[in-house]
């Protein structure tokens, strides 16, 4: 594939359909990706990581009760005008950073809960025939440059499908997809095949897929299918490994730091470690930290 033929990537999609039930109650009525890590819903960290990437299209994959997303993308002119009459610019300029441009948000829905491939899926129409990225804000990179414009970096010379990986403990493959590798040069992985959640002693490697892809329209005709795979659900995974040796298919050794905030112990781990970075807080944090009785 030469660069030539290599589409730029402008959309990008964001699954947040998922019910959060491991937070309840704290998921009753607010959505999992708007609880905050510091200062900002997780959301938004997914968000700012597309757009320094360059992503110009921005479509959200939602459920029922998810309606407070897309508040959050809009404007608030009450409390704007409010800010702004009490010369509060900080926080006025903080809201007004989190608004994608005008006209490059859209919505659509997840009716039935069928796995993550299927999420993917509802958003064919809205990316049409051109490559997207998929960013799950359950995971959260903080570095920068961001994981996603890594990626895209990779992908103008490489093309095809670029997933994110990172190695993890062979006892814990069973809970992602996992990567069949053949080589590897200056952390781009060339890949024959992708398993999900295989148990550890029939794994093929221990790098395990994270929550960033860069995907062709091809995988939207895999996914038609709705075949069922683990879980009795879509999965992404599997229309994947049926794109390897159709087109180049590259995972991208993700080395920063990465926090998985679907989980309690990796949500509390998000916010000390983001905590520890934020000018307002990193003080005053280390010496909580610092007075608890551990």
């Amino acid at each position: 594939m030469t660069t030539k033929e290599i589409r730029p990537v402008r959309k990008a999609v964001f699954p947040v359909a998922g019910m959060g039930t491991r937070f309840l109650p704290a998921t009753k009525a607010v959505p999992k990706e708007m609880l905050p890590v510091v200062d900002k819903p997780v959301i938004q960290y997914a968000v700012e990581e597309a757009k320094a990437a360059g992503i110009e299209q921005f479509i959200f994959v939602t459920g029922r009760g998810k309606h407070i997303i897309e508040d959050h993308f809009d404007h608030a002119y009450e409390l704007e005008a409010l800010l702004s009459s009490r010369e509060k610019t900080n926080e006025l300029r903080s809201l007004l950073e989190a608004l994608p441009p005008s006209g490059s948000v859209s919505f659509t829905r997840q009716q039935n809960p069928l796995g993550l491939g299927h999420a993917v899926w509802c958003a064919r129409h809205f990316v049409g025939d051109e490559p997207f990225a998929v960013l799950l804000p359950d995971e959260l990179l903080v570095d920068q440059p961001g994981c996603l414009a890594r990626m895209m970096d990779a992908y103008r010379h490489v093309g095809g499908c670029v997933i994110a990986v990172r190695e993890v403990p062979k006892e814990e493959t069973k809970r992602y997809g996992i990567l069949d590798p053949v080589s590897e040069k200056d952390g781009l992985i060339v890949a024959k095949g992708i398993v999900e959640k295989p148990a550890p002693e029939n794994a093929p490697s221990r790098l395990s897929v994270i929550g960033r892809y860069i995907l062709q329209p091809e995988v939207f005709t895999e996914l038609e299918r709705h075949e069922r795979g683990q879980g009795d659900e879509i999965q992404l995974t599997d229309a994947l490994a049926r794109l390897i040796g159709r087109m180049p298919f590259h995972g991208f050794r993700y080395g920063g730091q990465r926090y998985d905030c679907g989980d309690k112990v990796g949500f509390l781990h998000a916010n000390i470690a983001v905590g520890l970075n934020h000018p307002d807080t990193a003080g005053p944090l280390r010496q909580i930290l610092k007075d608890l009785p551990l």
